[in-house]
């Protein structure tokens, strides 16, 4: 399988929203799950994780705050906002008008 950013545009920010769906996470916390449900499939780096963190953020669709964790670092916990519902919503329907469509294709050959 390919590496993260051989993925198709824009997914990245549907798999973030998605795991923020369950609850709020500081960012590691959301690449281990995307890691986990994928079955090792898909890994997030750092490098492409933060930027799209940030973007999300900046769009309203994810609000962020500090908290202490148990060993007492200070993270960031990012949570989905009602507007991030919203365009999780919009992505999933178009993930899987794409998906099907691919299908298609592949299955036709």
């Amino acid at each position: 399988m390919g590496k993260p950013s051989d993925l198709i545009q824009g997914t990245l920010d549907l798999l973030i929203l998605r795991t923020l769906a369950l609850e709020p996470c500081h960012g590691w916390a959301i690449a281990k799950r995307i890691q986990q449900v994928s079955g090792d499939v898909l890994q997030v780096t750092q490098g492409s994780l933060y930027p799209a963190l940030h973007r999300l953020e900046q769009q309203g669709w994810l609000k962020a705050r500090w908290e202490t964790s148990a060993q007492g670092r200070d993270q960031k916990v990012y949570a989905l906002t009602a507007a991030g519902r919203k365009q999780m919503a919009r992505e999933l329907e178009s993930w899987e008008r794409l998906s099907a469509a691919i299908g298609l294709v592949v299955r036709e050959a």
